[in-house]
């Protein structure tokens, strides 16, 4: 009998047929490339110990001047920052309004529902309102009435509802007393894209009943931020939103405040897609924001830049460095993304390169690509001087011009994409693997829960499932850290296990080759003995353990037949591992498949090359 050993082409290719990709792997999860084997993904683990609110879509960290590591995450209800695991809330306040004498009226008996009178309120549902100076009345006591509430909703321009948590003694009492203030924070934005303008747009009982659809324009809801530091300081702002900035030296203790707000502010943008800081010459730029002849009116396609060194000075004149551009292609800037050298700027149909060149014009806007497309507001990513980006149907990167990627897994990704929430779609950066991940939602969700990875080291694709919304690579942090829909943010490759739950349980890590055979596949092959070929490196369970299953089929078109799994376990805790020396095994087939894969806590595992212990036997 001949041994054969069992080596695969690295990565995942689904261009093709099973058995037209003999030789290659098929199927995965969980699972990466390292020098072409393949091997079980780091688990993950909670960074935050609070919750936040909403689903965060937007992330980064950053270090202050006395080496505190701050990490900021905005959702689309709350802007955070997080010190020591714990979650600030800084989200700006729109509006404070002393309000009418009595201006809380009790829903019924037993209820804590309250209606608030707040004339032109500019509230929408969810939005908080924090309660100050009320006095007891009904039932419900100033405990209840004076603090933070998220309003449950809106009755009209003049009126909303809270849940206060209290019970009212006899319901539709007015009260509160003659010194009611409403704080009111910045609008929240909606955890999902919503398309048109008619009836049905818009979250589900997201105003009143028969009220005109509140949305815009398509996708235009979907709350999604960009942040940057400021030296030690934080800038942050909504995606076609507020400008806002936090002082690190108030305390996480301190809200953020609008960008415009700040002393010496001159002809600061008030709304835009996108801001950002150049790291090269310390520039804030604002991308897709209004035009310093025209404040408050959004032109999606302006590009503006504050005087060198400074946060307020925006107004354009000889004697600083402030300035504006506009893209003249396409109708709308996407996102910009920071390289060594560059701004990348990627419009709906083009791609731009942004570059400081000094004075008197400060930067050049070059054109570097047309006809391109990019799926989301965060579907690009920058690696070095290179930004990899997921297109409409394509995979880019520039790397001074823009090239498409070859991909092995393309229809599979494209074909399996809920585009009507695309916008959701994230990219990351795992440097330590030379990987780029972007997370989208699949056909059947609303949110993202599949991944795609390009290896750039290796040129080479995988996927797998995972729900994450936003994430960062490692740096100060020391692991990528990336959010979860469920509210925190996770260490990543950290650990074995999914830490999403409690207790963590297992990663269900698996590849699954194409089919092998011998010769044209016009003879059967019968399997007798399987000598495995793993490691069970970093591992902490006490018998790590794995499942190698080989499956048969006759014809490319069969269901697999018969299988023989065998767990193949280390046998002893010492240095020098030691696993199965041979697992005995009756297989017959004109084709075989290898399939390996672990559910088991505390288990890692890296595939080498096991052996086949294959025979001709006929021809039917």
């Amino acid at each position: 009998m001949a041994l054969t050993k069992l080596v695969f082409r690295p990565g995942i290719n689904r261009e093709t047929t099973a058995y037209a990709n003999e030789g290659g792997w098929w199927d995965g999860n969980l699972v990466r490339f390292r020098a072409s084997l393949p091997e079980s993904i780091g688990g993950w683990e909670k960074f935050t110990l609070d919750q936040a609110q909403g689903v965060g879509r937007g992330l980064m960290s950053w270090e202050s001047l006395d080496g505190t590591t701050y990490v900021a995450l905005g959702t689309n209800l709350k802007y955070y920052v997080v010190e020591g695991g714990s979650l600030a809330d800084i989200t700006p306040i729109r509006d404070t309004e002393n309000l009418s004498s009595d201006p809380l009226t009790t829903a019924a008996a037993g209820s804590g529902v309250v209606t608030v009178t707040d004339v032109s309120h500019g509230c929408v549902l969810n939005d908080f309102v924090t309660i100050s100076g009320a006095t007891a009345f009904d039932g419900l006591t100033t405990g209840q009435l004076n603090k933070e509430h998220q309003i449950t909703s809106i009755i009209n321009a003049d009126s909303y509802t809270i849940n206060t948590g209290g019970s009212a003694t006899s319901g539709s009492v007015s009260g509160g007393g003659a010194s009611v203030v409403a704080t009111y924070q910045i609008n929240t934005g909606l955890d999902t894209s919503v398309y048109g303008t008619g009836w049905g747009a818009g979250a589900f009982s997201r105003g009143t009943w028969g009220s005109a659809a509140s949305t815009a324009a398509p996708g235009a809801q979907l709350r999604l931020w960009s942040q940057d530091n400021y030296g030690e300081d934080l800038l942050f702002c909504a995606r076609d939103g507020g400008i806002y900035y936090w002082d690190k030296s108030s305390g996480t203790s301190t809200r953020a405040v609008a960008l415009d707000s700040l002393v010496g502010a001159a002809s600061t943008p008030t709304i835009a897609t996108q801001i950002l800081v150049s790291e090269r010459d310390r520039h804030t730029i604002a991308l897709g924001c209004d035009p310093e002849g025209d404040p408050g009116v959004q032109d999606p396609l302006i590009v503006r830049f504050s005087s060198q060194e400074s946060l307020t000075d925006w107004e354009s004149l000889p004697t600083n460095t402030a300035g504006e551009l506009r893209i003249g292609t396409g109708s709308h800037i996407v996102c910009g993304v920071q390289t060594k050298q560059q701004v990348i700027i990627f419009t709906d149909t083009s791609v731009h390169a942004m570059q400081y060149i000094g004075p008197p014009y400060t930067f050049g806007l070059q054109e570097v690509s047309s006809s391109v497309s990019i799926m989301s507001f965060g579907a690009a990513i920058a690696v070095g001087d290179m930004v990899f980006w997921m297109g409409k149907n394509e995979f880019y990167v520039y790397d001074g011009g823009v090239t498409q990627i070859p991909c092995d897994v393309k229809e599979y990704v494209f074909s399996g994409i809920n585009l009507s929430q695309a916008l959701k779609v994230c990219s990351g950066h795992a440097s330590s693997f030379s990987e780029v991940w972007w997370f989208y939602p699949s056909t059947d969700s609303e949110e993202n829960d599949r991944y795609v990875i390009y290896n750039y080291e290796q040129r080479i694709w995988y996927y797998g499932s995972m729900s994450r919304t936003a994430w960062i690579d490692r740096g100060l942090i020391g692991y990528p850290l990336a959010v979860s829909p469920d509210g925190y943010i996770y260490f990543q490759e950290y650990g074995l296990n999914d830490g999403e739950q409690n207790p963590p349980t297992a990663l269900n890590a698996y590849v699954e080759s194409s089919v092998i055979d011998i010769g044209d596949g016009d003879q059967f092959m019968f399997a007798t003995r399987l000598i495995p070929d793993v490691t069970f490196r970093n591992s902490t369970a006490g018998a790590p353990a794995l499942t190698m299953s080989l499956m048969a089929r006759n014809f490319p078109g069969d269901a697999y037949g018969s299988s023989n799994s065998n767990a193949i376990t280390k046998t002893a805790s010492v240095p020098v591992e030691q696993f199965t020396d041979q697992v005995f095994i009756r297989l017959r087939g004109r084709s075989l498949s290898l399939r390996v894969e672990s559910n088991q806590t505390n288990t890692a595992w890296r595939l080498g090359a096991p052996r086949l212990d294959l025979r001709t036997d006929g021809r039917r």
